[in-house]
């Protein structure tokens, strides 16, 4: 029931609204954004977030973002700070302080605090008219038309846009910090996205059974290095474990499926039915390479090779099992 509402209508005015005020703000990023982001990368200090509200949330998602990404930062509540938080903040920080009227009672009080104590101060407002922006070295500028809200009273697009404008912040410093995938994954070990980005082949196929046999080797050998080694499959190799081809259940099943003959099966050897040149990674490559690849070929395992020697086999139930997919 939706008392004569066309909801799917609303949701799409308000997706309208806040995406066009995102694309506005590229207006914006004038002189000040610049002189922001470098005094930010020079100082030796931190980066400290203030707001009230709605604002005290957008600012704890900077703060998170900007730490990710190797800025370190802090979040002080606008209204804590004058009892007792304004402790945190040291001459060498560089407070930034979000608001979207820039005349919020707990920011004004405030303020004159801050310029006490010789921190710079950068106001990300929607009203470069306001207290806060006045008082400001710095302004970020998230000027809206009006909020997606129908009364133009929630905050909605003005909290879309300060987010947009501390990721832009955020990405730039990570730009000048050369801040590469290496570093991120220092700071988001945890996780599916923290194994993307550290754990390799290497770490998982070493749990699994190796499944070899010769070009040589009968049909009947074949199938019990399969079944033995539970992977689906068995790597084909030379005397001296260089890969020559793979063969899979899937293999054996279509093998049989094509015989006429079960009597000719008996002389059938590996060579016979392996595919040959089978998909494979180096050992030290990423786990999650080896994904993409079973992902791009539709297939479970891929051969793991050390050099040209088959060192074991990678499945997607081990990418499964550590989360990765």
């Amino acid at each position: 029931m939706n008392l004569g509402k066309n909801i799917k209508k609303i949701a799409q005015e308000v997706l309208i609204n806040e995406s066009l005020a995102i694309q506005k703000l590229t207006n914006f990023i004038d002189d000040s954004f610049e002189a922001c982001v470098n005094e930010i990368y020079s100082a030796s200090g931190r980066v400290v977030i203030t707001g009230v509200g709605k604002s005290a949330i957008i600012a704890n998602k900077i703060v998170a973002t900007l730490n990710s990404t190797g800025t370190p930062a802090l979040f002080m509540h606008a209204a804590d700070a004058i009892h007792g938080d304004l402790g945190m903040i040291q001459k060498q920080d560089i407070v930034i302080c979000i608001s979207k009227s820039g005349n919020t009672p707990e920011v004004k009080v405030l303020i004159p605090l801050l310029k006490r104590r010789g921190s710079k101060l950068v106001a990300l407002v929607s009203n470069t008219n306001s207290y806060l922006a006045q008082q400001a070295d710095f302004i970020l500028n998230a000027t809206i038309a009006e909020e997606a809200c129908p009364n133009n009273l929630a905050p909605t697009t003005s909290t879309t846009a300060h987010m947009a404008m501390g990721d832009a912040l955020a990405v730039c410093l990570l730009e000048l910090r050369n801040f590469s995938s290496k570093d991120f994954a220092e700071f988001h070990p945890g996780g599916s996205l923290g194994k993307q980005l550290y754990l390799k082949v290497s770490d998982i196929y070493i749990n699994n059974q190796l499944p070899l046999v010769g070009p040589e080797s009968p049909l009947k050998d074949v199938i019990m290095e399969i079944s033995s080694k539970r992977l689906g499959c068995t790597a084909v190799v030379d005397t001296d474990r260089n890969l020559l081809g793979i063969i899979t259940d899937g293999d054996l099943r279509r093998m049989l499926e094509k015989s006429s003959d079960l009597t000719q099966l008996a002389h059938l050897q590996a060579a016979d039915i392996m595919s040959p040149n089978p998909k494979r990674i180096e050992k030290d490559e990423f786990a999650v390479k080896a994904l993409h690849q079973m992902q791009a070929n539709n297939i479970t395992q891929l051969v793991v090779l050390e050099g040209n020697k088959v060192a074991g086999f990678i499945h997607l139930h081990d990418l499964l099992k550590e989360g990765i997919v």
